[in-house]
């Protein structure tokens, strides 16, 4: 019967097999290696572990050899910690030749007005509509929808205030978009006015 066939024995038979002779350390490395390629996102410790049944120790020695691995070689892919996980990514060494590629597909662009509104959310979160709006001195409503469009920003909860207010934070999508592996990556006031 065609069209049937799942490989996913044939693959966990490879992982667990002894009969290839590389050791099992190889083998995990090369499944977690083709999980970020094929992923595209941050991946944890925990998303691995749920997709190899893997142990946490086991999926931390490999990452950690797969990370020195591309450190070393300095080919044109990296696997980069980001948003509490890993991610496969390109070297930035080779960016023009990727911007060249690039080049014919529109980008999505942020308007000042909208990063302004991202950066208070980033720096102030959790936050409500209201003090985003006594910040920037504007009404902050469109705004706010885009960056939920765009799943920049999120709702987090309500403030324990009258009327019980949205508060607003960034998610793991601002993190990756950004680079950053976590929130304490964002640059202090001082090294803003340092830069100008």
């Amino acid at each position: 019967m065609m069209g049937n066939y799942d490989d996913s024995d044939a693959v966990q038979e490879s992982v667990e097999s002894d009969g290839d002779g590389r050791p099992l350390v190889c083998r995990s490395m090369a499944v977690i290696e083709a999980l970020l390629f094929i992923s595209g996102d941050s991946l944890s410790i925990a998303d691995l572990k749920r997709l190899t049944d893997l142990s946490d120790q086991e999926i931390a020695t490999c990452v950690e050899e797969l990370l020195t691995q591309y450190r070393q070689r300095n080919g044109g892919m990296m696997i980069v910690e980001l948003a509490g996980g890993y991610q496969m990514v390109s070297n930035p060494v080779y960016a023009r030749y990727i911007k060249n590629l690039k080049k014919s597909r529109p980008v999505n662009k942020l308007s000042l007005p909208t990063l302004e509104t991202l950066a208070i959310v980033a720096y102030k979160q959790p936050i409500t509509k209201v003090e985003i709006e006594e910040i920037r001195g504007v009404s902050a409503d469109w705004i706010l929808k885009n960056l939920l469009e765009k799943k920049l920003i999120k709702i987090s909860g309500r403030k324990d205030a009258p009327g019980r207010p949205l508060l607003f934070a960034t998610t793991k999508e601002f993190l990756v978009s950004f680079g950053l592996k976590d929130l304490s990556e964002l640059p202090t006031l001082r090294e803003f006015t340092k830069q100008e």
